[in-house]
């Protein structure tokens, strides 16, 4: 994904949602200068392999063989935390801060690179956290333009950008667990963005001539009028 791709959509999550562009970009700029420049080449082995993206809904918990047979596990905030207790290893943790930064911190310092990102509406946990990890495994992220060394390869929630994350950089098939678009214990603007979660995922899907398991079902009640065209 590249931004040229990307910024149709963009600008069309920022129209839903009442979300400022300049809001973004502050805070993009505001982590640039938090982060060093990411070696992304430390992401080459996903190319060709079977990537599981792991989503942070309540059926995370009896989907856990999807991640143990995967080649890669890539997970969204909170279901680190559950991959993890688990005794289940991720290769990369793809957050906007908002949950568990105590997670992140502990796995930069093991080494293991986490995606941290920054929108509009985090910059205070971005200016208190990003500085307390080992910036040498910070991979900096944006939905706006990317610039510096804050990256953008699609996607709006942590999990979706897992997604995209793993297509840019050439996984053979994705596979998802944790991923609950109905779930009822969320409020409605979480609801909301696992709308646009569901809408990406589609996209990605159509983007890659690959049909995403977690779709089943549920591609006929999809609102395609978003499409770039």
């Amino acid at each position: 994904m590249n931004f040229v791709d990307w910024e149709p959509v963009y600008r069309k999550i920022l129209a839903d949602f009442g979300f400022s562009r300049d809001d973004d970009e502050r805070a993009r700029d505001v982590l640039a200068d938090f982060v060093e420049p990411f070696d992304k080449s430390r992401f080459d082995a996903l190319a060709g392999k079977t990537v599981a993206i792991a989503g942070a809904g309540p059926s995370l918990e009896n989907e856990l063989d999807k991640a143990r047979d995967a080649d890669t596990v890539l997970s969204a905030s909170t279901a680190t935390d559950v991959l993890l207790d688990a005794g289940i290893s991720v290769d990369c943790m793809v957050t906007d801060l908002d949950k568990n930064p105590e997670t992140a911190r502990g796995l930069t310092e093991q080494g293991i690179p986490v995606a941290a990102h920054a929108h509009g509406d985090n910059v205070p946990v971005v200016e208190s956290v990003v500085p307390t990890f080992d910036v040498n495994h910070v991979l900096a992220t944006t939905q706006a333009e990317p610039r510096s060394s804050v990256e953008n390869f699609g996607g709006f929630t942590d999990g979706d950008r897992a997604a995209f994350l793993a297509d840019h950089f050439g996984a053979e098939e994705l596979i998802f667990l944790g991923w609950d678009f109905d779930d009822p214990g969320v409020d409605a603007m979480k609801q909301k963005k696992l709308q646009w979660a569901e809408r990406l995922l589609y996209w990605l899907e159509q983007r890659r001539e690959e049909r995403f398991s977690v779709l089943d079902g549920r591609r006929e009640e999809i609102d395609a009028s978003w499409l770039p065209k």
